[in-house]
């Protein structure tokens, strides 16, 4: 049994170590690249669909439509969990600021690997 503990606990380190990040964030520069920093730039012009989107412009919603922030909201309820909130916090309580420095960096690449995804996702689907 301490072999098998022993060969997971060699496994685990070297599957979640140094070497992940760099292949992470590797990807996520490689994709942002690739996408011409699409994500960075297009960023104003998705916060202002999101809130032109929120309310309808007569006030009233029509039956069977879903606005764009409702649908952002939706989404992000099926991807952010309550690990990723106390994760967070975690983070944030042991690293300081610096922490949350770094987790802004990681989502700026991340932003590229998820739609880089989605994109693969929806043109494979038909």
């Amino acid at each position: 049994m301490e072999t098998l503990t022993s060969i997971i606990g060699e496994i685990n380190s070297i599957v979640w170590g140094p070497m992940m990040l760099v292949l992470i964030l590797g990807v996520g520069l490689f994709l942002m690249l690739g996408l011409r920093l699409m994500p960075i730039l297009k960023l104003g012009t998705g916060f202002s669909l999101l809130w032109k989107g929120r309310t309808s412009e007569e006030g009233e919603e029509k039956e069977g439509e879903i606005s764009p922030f409702q649908a952002l909201m939706t989404a992000l309820s099926a991807t952010v969990g309550t690990g990723n909130i106390a994760g967070v916090a975690t983070a944030v309580f042991l690293g300081g600021p610096g922490a949350l420095f770094w987790m802004w960096c990681t989502a700026l690449v991340g932003m590229a690997t998820k739609y880089s995804r989605l994109f693969l996702r929806l043109n494979t689907v038909k």
